[in-house]
Formats: structure tokens, C-alpha cells, sequence
């Protein structure tokens, strides 16, 4: 068994989709993952906390979203750093090369209560993460939560978008798009 060779989380995570894929996530185990990976469960322990997270990317999107959302220029208005960090998730997570592995990863939650329920968790708390990242901007708590949530809606619009194997378009723009429709409800 090879040692070291580099991203074995994405290997770990790409070993487990084909597994959960081929005999079903309940049926699946974690030294399975680890060996379809070329790894060891000490590796695989040493990045996920148990099988479901491995398809979650551990954290990452979060720290990316809360980061994100400080990086956004001073001047913008919640929404918008809220947006600015989606844009930052588009370039350097929801990218062409991941698309096909995330409709494959949204079939297997889609067919597996377990990984759907632990989805839900990971959007509140990827909610909450925004919250905080707003509150440190200096953005008053109520606006912070309605900012945090109206991000979260627009997320899903534009991740169900960029999943859409009709739809070849980069998940930022997309994201943008699904901005001024929540905008213009709002003023409506």
C-alpha cells in the first residue's frame, strides 16, 4: 500500500462515491474506502470523522464561504459579501472538473436518508458560518441572519443550476443570477 501520494481526501472522497455507488452507502465500510483509495483507516480517520463526512468535504466549503465573505471589500453591503464569497466558492471549489463528481455525489445523498439528513445539518452549518463571518464585519446581527439565509436560498437555486446537465454555465455567474431573482422577490 502506497504511503504517500497527494489529495488523499479527494481520493478517500472519490474511493467512497464509487463504493457508496456500487454496493450502497449502509453496505459500505471505511477500511473498504481506504483500500480503494490505496490507503490506510488511520489516513482516512486522519480526514474524516466517520464515513457520511467523507462526501462533505470536511469542513472546506465552509472555511472557504466564511473567509470569503471577509475577503469582500469593505464597502459591500451583506448580500453582496455574502455573494462575493459565493463567486470565491465558484473559482476555487464548484469548479468544471468537480461537476460531474458533484451529480454523482447529489445522486447518492438524494438516494440515502442518512447523507440527506447530514446534508441539511452542513447548510445550517455553512448558515451559521456566514452569520459569523457577517457579525465580524461589523453587521448587525438581524441583518447578518437575514443576509446568511438569503445567501444559503441562493446557493441552492444556483448549485441545483450548475448540477442541471442541460446547464454548462460556471457556478459564480450562476450564483449572480440567482441573486437578482431572490433581490427582485424581495422587491416585489
Amino acid at each position: 500500500m502506497a504511503r504517500w501520494q497527494p489529495d488523499a481526501p479527494g481520493r478517500l472522497a472519490a474511493a467512497a462515491l464509487d463504493l457508496f455507488e456500487e454496493r450502497g452507502y449502509e453496505n459500505t465500510t471505511v477500511i473498504e474506502i481506504a483500500e480503494r483509495a490505496g490507503l490506510t483507516k488511520s489516513t482516512f480517520f486522519r480526514h474524516f470523522p466517520d464515513k457520511r463526512e467523507v462526501l462533505f468535504g470536511g469542513g472546506t466549503v465552509t472555511g472557504l464561504l466564511a473567509e470569503g465573505i471577509a475577503s469582500a471589500p469593505p464597502a459591500s453591503g451583506p448580500l453582496d459579501a455574502v455573494a462575493d464569497a459565493l463567486d470565491a466558492l465558484g473559482r476555487t471549489f464548484f469548479t468544471a472538473d468537480r461537476r460531474e463528481f458533484s451529480r454523482r455525489r447529489q445522486a447518492v445523498l438524494n438516494a440515502h436518508a442518512e447523507l440527506r439528513e447530514r446534508d441539511a445539518l452542513k447548510r445550517t452549518d455553512l448558515t451559521a458560518a456566514a452569520i459569523e463571518a457577517l457579525d465580524r464585519r461589523g453587521v448587525p446581527s438581524p441583518t447578518a441572519r437575514v443576509a446568511a439565509q438569503l445567501g444559503m436560498l441562493v446557493w441552492e437555486i444556483a448549485y441545483d443550476r450548475w448540477l442541471d446537465p442541460g446547464n454548462g454555465e460556471d457556478f459564480g455567474p450562476l450564483a449572480r443570477q440567482a441573486l437578482a431573482e431572490v433581490r427582485a422577490v424581495l422587491g416585489s
